[in-house]
Order: structure tokens, then sequence, then C-alpha cells
């Protein structure tokens, strides 16, 4: 029985073969697109997951509130932990940690007079036992115990063990020696193995905690309660029963305690815990330093994506089947005659629908790995494909197999089992005529394909409309043509003095500023200040930015009032902008000049600019300070000359900042980055989502298009005859075309009408995701449709001028 309705299956394929190719490339094409999708999403959705105590796992994080305004920081002050272990119940572990930036790392091995030098060296924390008492590592030499208790010692992954003394067994390489930035020597006393499940908690080397609260190494402010540091990590193990909400109010009540806030200030700052299975989600609190991190609603949009893709290759199948049903009406009927009972032809029917979906299953895994070279830059690196390594990938296409394959075939082959035999030829007639009774259900799923087209089409317009409106913004500051580099954080401050000498020797720049960052980076550095009216007590949390006194006039900076920071050895004026002046209680930036601020010691506010964008549109301004001082300043901002006609002006500039900053680093490499590209970065999530949503834009519209095409085939194949007789009589080719095309357009032009709320409300919904946003121009939504008639109207002269130009007596000695 199985192997005759395969061969029936096989004859109908090569009896009708172009309507079967259209049907399996549509298959193919939506499967593939679902497949790409569920490793992409099935990546992200399996992150930490290794952790058998993972739902009493928690992330301490900070909410500032002010002007109305919650900004959250996954990060808390320093001395927190150590307060949270004395003073709280209800919890099982507290685990801080300390973040790194990269690091130059110096090992004397195999011979101390030519160390090995390995620049660049990331993933790097200062931690202590209680962090291994968290996330679970195979020991490989050592203890937990033992081996991150005093100052200078070093635990290694098993991959940095590798890396940093290649050949050695474990047990050798423990108790040797490593230098980190020329200037911490530590002692590698344990080895761990590598995580082998997909995990933010991707750190290479541990420092011990002890070993940053050393005087020589401690950070600023560390051992005060209103500093914060998005590098300070703290998470919590609950005890077993307890809730969140029993360990939040504690929290709370420690942060007051010792912050002692006033509660008439304008601004307050809470606790909260962030779940670990949002840690690799949840953009508000952000993730390590380091980390990469996905987002929930574009996941969530990748799935809509496949569904609609995998919907359009399905309604192309059910559209073709029923439409070619009344070509197989004498094949039921006769069958009917001879005994055939309807199930055993919807069965018949189902097997070739599956036998199609096979076909373009296993089409679709070969155009799965093509696809994911083209994402090659959006999908992370570690995602691969492989049917022998990821039995899940097998169990999704089974599935996939069996949903496509009944989604396809249940419809068409209730529709044609259906059929009496005495009423055949009659139903058969009156189906050529194109009205029979499924003439609705095609053009019902035609429309439906091209409101989804259309659909995709308006996002992708409206995507990229967005990130032009934020690249091309004005930020408040200059960012064209500068460009910065960063020196090494602890390195002597004579090496930087020296290297502005040579840099303002450089006849291709205008301008040298030291600071800490740009206006705007991802770096974060904040600090609490105050401020009493007289009245009462402002206590503020502000974003901090020290510079010397180039960097107003470097980057543009408009002063509303009072004058530019002076140059001097310690803090003692700041710049504050608009926002910052307002919380303050200033109506009018110029009564802000010349007040006393406290930020531990007294400093006076020098002027006020205009409000700047420090971080991107994402978020609203909130209060900033430029503090006067250059103590922790190791960004070099640099602007340079117009570039000149041939395009080497540059060039030749970076080559002799590369040459001066060699000269005073030797050892150090020289990585630099224009402003604009930096922020340029806030957005790629957006411009990985806006490719995304081209290539799916144009699978949608490729898949609708052959579907139209099909149609179209099969309906000028119906019309042959009438084609003859009309130009016969008289009927131009032109005529001809406009006659057949003009229920499809109608149909275009009902999904189109279709689409426009649709699309309208879907893109208002992702712009609130921005503070700062572009508007819903009129044009998008016209564009977008005339690109769709567009499409169309080609997908339908393929065939259409073909039919109305071919012979009129061929069509008319048609059976």
């Amino acid at each position: 029985m199985l192997k005759n309705y395969l061969l029936v299956a096989l004859r109908n394929f090569w009896r009708n073969k172009v309507f079967a190719l259209i049907n399996i490339l549509g298959l193919a094409i939506g499967i593939s697109a679902a497949l790409v999708i569920f490793l992409i999403v099935d990546y992200d959705f399996s992150f930490d997951h290794f952790e058998k105590d993972r739902d009493r796992i928690y992330r301490v994080g900070s909410d500032f509130t002010s002007g109305g305004h919650t900004a959250r920081w996954g990060d808390v002050s320093a001395p927190m932990p150590a307060a949270m272990q004395k003073e709280m119940t209800g919890i099982e572990l507290v685990a801080p940690f300390r973040t790194w930036d990269e690091t130059k790392v110096t090992i004397p091995y195999p011979d101390a007079n030519r160390p090995t030098v390995l620049k660049k060296q990331k993933d790097q924390v200062y931690a202590d036992d209680r962090y291994f008492s968290l996330i679970h590592y195979d020991w490989l030499a050592g203890s937990p115990a033992t081996s991150l208790r005093q100052p200078y010692q070093v635990v290694l992954t098993e991959k940095n063990a590798h890396l940093f003394f290649p050949g050695l067994s474990y047990q050798d390489i423990v108790g040797r020696s490593i230098v980190f930035n020329d200037s911490i020597r530590a002692t590698v006393t344990g080895i761990v193995k590598d995580i082998a499940h997909n995990t933010d908690f991707n750190f290479g080397t541990f420092f011990s905690r002890a070993t940053l609260e050393t005087s020589r190494l401690k950070p600023q402010g560390w051992d005060s309660w209103g500093n914060t540091n998005s590098a300070d990590q703290v998470f919590l193990r609950l005890s077993p029963g307890t809730t969140t909400q029993q360990v939040i109010p504690q929290l709370n009540h420690l942060l007051k305690k010792h912050r002692t806030p006033d509660p008439d200030n304008h601004s307050s700052i809470l606790c909260n815990l962030q779940p670990l299975s949002d840690l690799h989600f949840d953009s508000l609190y952000g993730a390590f330093d380091n980390s990469r991190m996905a987002h929930k609603p574009t996941l969530y949009g990748l799935l809509a994506v496949a569904a609609f893709l995998l919907l359009l290759a399905c309604i192309n199948f059910i559209n073709l089947t029923t439409a070619q049903a009344s070509q197989r009406a004498k094949e039921i009927g006769i069958r009917k005659t001879l005994g055939g009972q309807r199930s055993q032809l919807i069965l018949q029917f189902l097997s070739e629908t599956f036998l199609l979906t096979l076909i373009a299953t296993l089409l679709s895994i070969v155009i799965a790995p093509l696809l994911l070279k083209v994402f090659a830059d959006f999908i992370p690196p570690d995602l691969h494909f492989s049917l022998t390594g990821q039995p899940q990938i097998i169990l999704f296409l089974l599935a996939l197999i069996v949903l496509v394959g009944l989604l396809s075939g249940c419809y068409p082959a209730l529709v044609m089992s259906a059929y009496r035999p005495i009423q055949v030829l009659k139903n058969q007639s009156w189906s050529n005529t194109g009205k029979s009774r499924s003439a609705w259900l095609r053009k019902s799923l035609t429309v439906s394909q091209f409101v989804i087209a259309q659909v995709f089409i308006i996002a992708t317009m409206l995507v990229g409309k967005q990130i032009s409106y934020a690249l091309n913004k004005d930020l408040g500051f200059k960012k064209e043509a500068i460009l910065y580099f960063h020196t090494r954080y602890n390195g002597p401050k004579t090496k930087r003095v020296l290297l502005m000498d040579k840099l303002k020797a450089i006849p291709g720049i205008t301008m040298i500023s030291l600071a800490t960052d740009p206006p705007s980076n991802n770096n974060e550095w904040s600090s609490t200040m105050k401020y009493n009216d007289g009245k009462k007590q402002i206590v503020q949390d502000v974003q901090i930015k020290e510079a010397d006194t180039t960097y107003l006039r470097l980057f543009g900076f408009h002063l509303l009032s009072g004058a530019n920071i002076t140059q001097s050895d310690t803090t003692n004026s700041l710049l504050i902008n608009e926002n910052f002046a307002h919380i303050l209680g200033f109506t009018d930036p110029r009564q802000a000049v010349d007040k006393q601020i406290d930020w531990g010691r007294k400093v006076r506010v020098a002027g006020v600019v205009a409000d700047f964008h420090p971080k991107s549109l994402h978020d609203p301004i909130g209060p900033v300070a430029i503090a006067n001082g250059t103590a922790d300043a190791i960004s070099f901002n640099i602007a340079l000359q117009p570039q000149n006609t041939d395009g080497t002006a540059w060039t030749t500039s970076i080559n002799s900042i590369q040459k001066a900053f060699r000269s005073v680093y030797p050892e150090d490499d020289f990585d630099y980055e224009f402003v604009d590209d930096t922020i340029a970065k806030f957005y790629t999530a957006e411009k990985n989502t806006s490719r995304l949503l081209f290539w799916a834009t144009g699978l949608a519209i490729f898949i609708s298009c052959l579907g139209l095409l099909g149609l179209a085939i099969y309906i000028t194949n119906q019309r042959t005859k009438e084609i003859g007789i009309r130009k016969v009589i008289g009927a131009t080719v032109t005529q001809i075309v406009v006659l057949i095309s003009n229920d499809f357009m109608k149909l275009i032009a009902l999904a189109i009408l279709i689409a426009m709320p649709i699309a309208w409300w879907g893109s208002n919904k992702w712009l609130e995701n921005f503070v700062y946003r572009t508007t819903l121009s009129w044009w998008v939504f016209a564009v977008s449709g005339l690109l769709l008639v567009l499409f169309a109207l080609i997908t339908l002269s393929i065939q259409t001028i073909r039919a109305a130009a071919a012979n009129p007596v061929n069509g008319l000695r048609a059976d």
C-alpha cells in the first residue's frame, strides 16, 4: 500500500514538475530559515542551565531613581558584600567578585631571561572560594578552599593553563609565577576544568580577591558606600525556602543604614535581585564587562519570523494543491468507483505531502550552513551546526516534518477526498471557471501571504530609519574626526605627560584632551554627590568623567553658563550638565555657577553645559559631571585635521600617533577607535535586526512571489482558450495582461490595506524601546506598498506576458 502511494506521488510530481519544484523550494526556504533560527534561540536559552541551584541564585543590582527616571545597574558598592554576610538572614552564600580589563601577561617560562609575553588577555576576575561555591568547576589541581585565600594567588582554567604553560602537567604548573601588567606577580595555586556548557561565567584567570584589597591595588572609592563600579558584582544563593520578598527589604535596610539618605532627597537608590536565568538577557542591569548578551524580544521575534516563513511556504502548498485539485478529480472519482475509501485517499494525499516535505527538509540541511555563513557576524562564534553532535536538531527536524506536513497537507487532502464520483465532471467544469468553492480560500491565503510580506517590508524600512536617526542625531557634542585610545591604567603619569608632548608635535592633530573616557561610551563611572540648598540636602548619583581643560573645546560642548574647568592636579571644580542643574533645583543655569557640591570634599560648579547623550538613545539623559583633574584619566582624545582630497591625511596622522605611542609604551599594543564608530556600536543589535529583517523580507517576498507565479501559471493554463479567442477578436497583449493581472492586483491592494495598521502598531511598540526615536513617516508606508506592488507585477508579468503573447491558434487547439 505504502509503495503504491509513493509511486503515485512520484508520478504526480513528475507530471507537474513546475508546481512540485515551487512547493519544494518554498518549503525548503521556510524550513532552513526555521532551522537556523532554532539554532540561535536554542543556544541563547541554554545559558547557565548547568547550575543545579540556579533557581536560588540571584545577582544584586542597584536601582537609581532621579527625576522620575530609574537607571538599573548590575553592581553595588564594594563594602556591601561584607555587610550582607554579617547582617542578613536567609542567605546561604554571598559571592562577590570584580571583573578586570584586558591585561598583559608575562610568563617567566621556560626561560626567565626571555619570558613569554601575551597581550590583551581577557576574562579575568578577582574572586575567592565563595565564587567557586557559587559556580561549579571540576578541580584538576589545587583546592577551592585554599587556592585563593592569600594575596597574589591565581587559579587558571584548563584552557589558560595550556596557553600559559604549554607542555607542563597540571601539578607542575602549580607553584609557577605569572606577572600581570608588569606589576603584579602571582603564583598559580590551582587549575579548574573549563565549563563545557553555555555560560556567561566564562572567566579564565582568577586572582585572589585579597590581592585587590592590598593597599597598592585598592581601587579608588573601594571603601565608600557612595561609589559603584560596573566591575563589582555580587551574587547570592538564597537558603531553601527563602523568597526574594524576604531578602530585598533586608538589602534596602542595609543600604539605608550605611548610606543614611535624606527623606527629602530628589534621588533614591534601592537594591533589587536579578534571577540567574535573566542574566544573559536583561539589558537593564547589563552583563559582565566582556559578556555577550541576548535580547529576549529579538529571540521571540526570530521565532515569529520562522513561524511566518513556514506559514508562507504552507500557504503556497495549500494554494497550489487546491488549485490543481480539479485536474485530479477524475482520478479521485475512479478510485472511489473502484471501492477506494475516503480515509485511503486522505492517506495517499498526506503521503505525497510528507514526501515533498521530506525532500524540502533534506534540501534545507544543505541550505542552513550557507545561511549560517551569511549571518556569521550576527551569530555567536561558538554556535555551530552538526547533525551528529546535536541530537536536538534531528528531533526538531522530525517535529518540523510532521508539523509542516500536517499543516500543508490536511486541508488539500480533505478537499480532494471529498469529491463525489457522480459530480466529478460537474465540479471539474465549475472549477475551471475559477469559481470553485475553494477559490475564496486561495484568495484569502494569497492575501495573507502578502500581508506578511508587506509587514516585513515596513519593519525593515522603519528599523533602518531609526538606525539612521540614531547615527545622525545631534548628541550634544562633536563626534566626527575624533579618535581615542587608552594607556595602561596603572602606568606612571610621567609617561602620559611624555606621550602628550610627543603628540602635540604631530602636524595632523588639531587638539588633544586627556580624560577618563569620551563623552559617550560603554564605560560607566558613577558616584554620589550632595548639595545643600539651605533647606534640604539633595543626594544624587552622578555619572562622572574626569578631563583636562581641552575636553570642553575638543568635543564642542555648548557652555550655557559659567566658565570652563581649570587645570589642577586635584579635583576642585566641575562642569555639570543641564539635567543635573535642574535636579539641584536651578531653573536658570546661571544659578548653579559657583555653588559648592560635596563629593567627599567640596568642589565648585564652574559651569553648566547643555545636555548631551552619554549613552545610546535607548536611555534618557541623566545627571553628568565633568571633573577637572586627570588622576584616573587614561584616554587620549585626539581631534584630527580635515581629511584631504586623496584620503591619506588621517592615515598619515594615525601612523605618527602610533609611532609616538610605541616610543613611550614599546610593549603595549596601539588600539584606537573613532568616537563615531563607538557610538555606532550602541546600535549593533538594531543593525543585526535590520539585517535579519532584510533577509526575512527577501525570503518572504520570494516565497510569496513563488506562490503567485504558481497560481498565475495555473490560471493562464486554465484560460488558454479564452486568451486565444480574445486575441482573435482583436485584444492586444497589454489588454490581456491587464485582464489576467487585475484579479491578482486587487488581492495585493487588499493585503496592503490590511498590513498597514498591523505594521503601524508593531512599529510603535518597537520604537518604545527608544527614549529618543524617529517618526512614523507616511512615506515609509507608501514606498513599502509600491515596492510590494512592483514585486507582484514583475512576478505576474513573467507568466502573463508569455501567455498573452502566445499564438492564439495553439490555445484554440488545446483540449
